[in-house]
């Protein structure tokens, strides 16, 4: 049995595990929350870019070809972006994503590459020797739309220059604090008619394309398609990368508040086991005092 000293420190030990464990459960709530709220402040701006998306489409004259973010094309090469987290301490959140992105690349047909958003992703498809064409790291807790840039024009720019014939999406979709499933989407070409296999799916499911009514376009339907289409590809990986963001933070405070009460309960057991030993030290001492004044008057009788 351990010594009173060393289930002393112990205790100590866990319980200041268990103040870190809170403030970091305290602080993935906080952030969480306000990953949130992005989600639904950018919820509006979708649903219009979408309702205007599929009426610029639809103005195509007789014989014009689809715009290329709209074609498509049979299929050679895959490109599969993994958004992952930077960091652990979040329970399975990025185990789960990247079994979800390696059931994919087992079961496609066609070569699939990689880009990779977060080292949690990128670390294990470079230690599995995956094809990684581009990796983003270190996204902040409140991104911009500038900060998902770069990652757009990677998959827009390879799409267009025929590198690739079909991006599409792995991230974790956040249903709720104790809920995220891991989910993957089409992201190109973007398929007005095929709404569920589309990112963003859940914000447009909903949305009414406008009534057939004639709009003079300035300068030209096909040139703001030009605009809008790159701009809707931007918006469907900052709406995932927010999802992700939320779920990992969700997944983070669930496991934190789980470290929490399993240092709780360490702390009572160590308590317990504590004053066992303290009980037992104390009968030992009261025994020994006990065989000494037995001994003793023995000694003074003889």
């Amino acid at each position: 049995m351990a010594t009173l000293h060393e289930i002393r420190r112990r205790i100590k030990s866990v319980k200041n595990i268990g103040q870190v464990t809170r403030a970091m459960q305290a602080v993935a709530a906080s952030k969480m929350q306000r990953a949130q709220d992005q989600v639904k402040a950018t919820r509006a701006y979708a649903e219009k870019a979408w309702e205007v998306l599929t009426h610029l489409a639809a103005q195509r004259e007789v014989g014009e070809e689809l715009h290329p973010l709209l074609q498509v094309r049979p299929l050679h090469t895959v490109v599969l972006v993994v958004l992952t987290g930077d960091r652990g301490l979040c329970g399975a959140f990025n185990h789960n994503i990247i079994l979800k992105a390696i059931d994919f690349i087992e079961a496609s047909e066609w070569p699939v590459e990689l880009i990779t958003v977060g080292r949690k992703g990128r670390d294990f498809m470079l230690h599995r020797d995956e094809d990684i064409v581009a990796e983003f790291t270190a996204i902040p807790d409140q991104p911009r739309l500038v900060d998902v840039t770069p990652i757009a024009r990677v998959a827009i720019d390879g799409f267009l220059e025929g590198r690739f014939d079909q991006v599409s999406l792995v991230y974790s979709d956040f249903i709720n604090v104790l809920s995220q499933r891991p989910t993957v989407k089409r992201l190109l070409p973007i398929m007005p008619a095929e709404i569920e296999t589309q990112a963003m799916a859940e914000y447009i499911e909903g949305v009414m394309p406008p009534p057939e009514t004639e709009y003079i376009y300035e300068p030209d339907p096909r040139s703001i398609l030009d605009e809008v289409l790159p701009r809707f590809t931007e918006l469907q990986i900052y709406q995932a990368i927010l999802e992700s963001i939320a779920s990992e933070h969700g997944a983070r405070m669930v496991a934190m508040r789980n470290a929490s009460d399993n240092a709780s309960a360490l702390v009572e057991d160590l308590t317990l086991e504590f004053n066992k030993a303290r009980q037992q030290s104390i009968t030992l001492e009261i025994m020994d005092i006990a065989g000494g004044a037995e001994a003793l008057a023995q000694a003074r009788g003889s």
